[in-house]
């Protein structure tokens, strides 16, 4: 997709790989972005590493269009699920899709983590929490991924993130159909989205079937019925909200040293700007300076800007 004028003379690319969809930019000495380039998801653990390779390959050819692939001095690809590429056969399979594009840098591999706090700040050092379906809190230094806490996928782990908050709401629907009996808004929209009707035989049990039918992180779809219930007053909601708040604060304060007063970034739909979850852990975070992510793909460029042209590149133009 063209965006601005072409110019084959020091392109970089970044890529934002996640779970539902990668996006690519290639980018000029000057930041001026030239292309875009988009495609399916690029987690290699969401999805099959041959699909999630050719994702990213493709999203990167895109980006290229009208453009030399040999002229691209760096390519960083920030990537949900980087952990996988430490299987020999996962990374031969996006070696393989990479290096069927001609590319004159190989794709440099990072976490959307680092991604996003690059999207938000040029400061070197910092945390970054990231919650989507997902979570993960992380300590960045010189740009660089040092530490985390959490990410252990759904699972494991993933507190305060959309699966998790899911999850609880369809947990507290069934203690609702098991005990009381009174749903309250949540539970009522919790048995919608799943198909059930409140005054059907058995909706607890058609709950936990249709909950099971489905891959786990589709739990995450229960999610935004818990901001609505809570912006209606509904308590069961507001206590999820609370708790998924009081994990991802912990998270964030388990990266950092004491007095540390580098940038905090959140990233991620549930500590969006609109989201209830966000507006609650950046009041716990008040005392710190709290940055919320641009745009991951934007951070993975300028950190393939800063590969190639060093730390004075320009920040990327932001797309239209």
């Amino acid at each position: 997709m063209s965006i601005g004028s072409r110019s084959d003379e020091g392109i970089v690319v970044g890529v934002d790989a996640g779970g539902t969809a990668s996006r690519a930019l290639a980018v000029a000495a000057d930041g001026r972005v030239l292309g875009t380039g988009g495609a399916g998801g690029g987690n290699p653990n969401s999805h099959p590493p041959e699909r999630a390779a050719a994702a990213i390959a493709e999203a990167i050819a895109g980006a290229l269009t009208g453009l030399a692939p040999a002229s691209v001095l760096a390519c960083v690809v920030g990537m949900a699920g980087t952990s996988k590429l430490t299987d020999p056969a996962v990374a031969a399979e996006f070696e393989r899709a990479w290096g069927r594009l001609g590319l004159g840098a190989r794709p440099r591999p990072v976490s959307d983590a680092e991604a996003a706090f690059a999207s938000a700040t040029a400061e070197p050092d910092g945390t970054v929490v990231v919650a989507g379906t997902g979570s993960i809190a992380a300590r960045i230094r010189k740009r660089h991924l040092a530490s985390v806490a959490g990410g252990y996928g759904w699972l494991l782990g993933d507190e305060g993130s959309g699966f998790w908050i899911g999850r609880q709401a369809v947990r507290t629907t069934l203690d609702a159909l098991y005990g009381s009996g009174d749903l309250g808004p949540l539970g009522r929209a919790v048995l919608a989205e799943a198909g059930v009707g409140p005054a059907a035989p058995g909706a607890a049990h058609r709950l936990i079937t249709a909950a099971n039918a489905e891959p786990p992180v589709r739990l995450a779809r229960f999610a935004p019925l818990v901001s609505a219930a809570a912006d209606d007053g509904d308590p069961v909601a507001g206590r999820i909200i609370e708790q998924a708040a009081d994990a991802l604060t912990r998270l964030a304060l388990a990266t950092r040293e004491p007095g540390e007063h580098t940038p905090v970034v959140l990233a991620g739909s549930v500590l969006g700007e609109a989201s209830p979850v966000g507006t609650l852990v950046r009041e716990r975070l008040s005392g710190l300076p709290v940055l919320l992510s641009a745009d991951g793909v934007l951070g993975a460029a300028w950190l393939a800007a800063v590969d190639a042209f060093g730390e004075h590149a320009p920040r990327p133009d932001r797309v239209p």
